[in-house]
């Protein structure tokens, strides 16, 4: 019995890797626009949903949930790009989604230097499978 759990804690660690390695993010702070930055860039043949779906249809969308601070105040809401826009066979749905390379921007107002921290949930998708969602800490660093 031992064996066996032991064997699905590193199943379960080993899957969670391989989702990590289809998704990379950058993060950072664009002095000029006044907000902070969110890069995602997602491997070919994988594609990251948008923040205005349904939760109802079955995919996660992706959400960014900032730590509340008196340093900075957030200014309206994440900004994405136009989404593609594609009718999915498995949720049976037209469906807003991004692939390759995508930026994300949170416009705030920061009283002094400071961190803006918190993580995203996201979920990826291919033709054939979705995997787990995901959370990710970000960190970004705001120098005035």
């Amino acid at each position: 019995m031992k064996i066996q759990t032991i064997l699905i804690i590193l199943l379960l660690f080993a899957f969670n890797g391989f989702g990590q390695s289809k998704i990379q993010w950058e993060y950072s702070y664009d002095s000029e626009g006044k907000s902070v930055c969110f890069t995602a860039k997602i491997a070919e043949g994988w594609h990251l949903y948008s923040q205005h779906i349904s939760n109802e249809i079955g995919p996660v969308p992706t959400r960014f949930f900032f730590e509340n601070s008196s340093a900075y105040k957030l200014i309206g809401e994440v900004n994405e790009p136009q989404p593609i826009q594609k009718y999915d066979e498995t949720f049976e749905a037209m469906l807003d989604f991004f692939e390759g390379k995508v930026l994300f921007q949170q416009r705030i107002a920061a009283k002094k230097e400071t961190i803006v921290s918190g993580y995203v949930t996201y979920m990826l998708c291919n033709d054939t499978m979705c995997l787990p969602p995901n959370e990710e800490k970000f960190e970004i660093v705001i120098k005035n």
